[in-house]
């Protein structure tokens, strides 16, 4: 489990640490499908940060729109590595900043660096 430290931080009005989901593990990721189904929780994830208000609705459809057409590139025939990287490095752009969701920005270094492992 990820920790941060949080020591001198400010908060003014009530802080919400936002936690990914337990289930999501892109280090078991063995083939492009089993890459995609993590992919497809990690959307869940995007969706369930806005359902909270954490993620606002156009950043959260943007993160969202970049797993979908990463997923997408990962089950052509021939997936581009560096299309399916280039969608992801945006997502974790998009989240990059935001410390309630640092779990969410986590999760997607993990699927980068397995998409660095899994495809050629």
């Amino acid at each position: 489990m990820a920790q941060f430290d949080q020591r001198w931080q400010k908060v003014s009005g009530s802080q919400h640490n936002y936690i990914v989901g337990r289930d999501l593990n892109f280090g078991a990721v063995q083939n492009p499908v089993d890459f995609v189904s993590e992919l497809e929780k990690l959307k869940g994830e995007v969706v369930r940060a806005r359902q909270e208000s954490i993620l606002d609705k156009k950043k959260a459809t943007d993160v969202e729109y970049q797993i979908t057409k990463a997923a997408q590139e990962a089950e052509e025939t021939r997936p581009d590595k560096k299309t399916i990287l280039d969608h992801l490095k945006a997502a974790k752009s998009l989240v990059e900043g935001i410390p309630a969701i640092e779990g969410l920005v986590t999760a997607i270094v993990g699927a980068i660096a397995t998409v660095q492992t899994l495809f050629h």
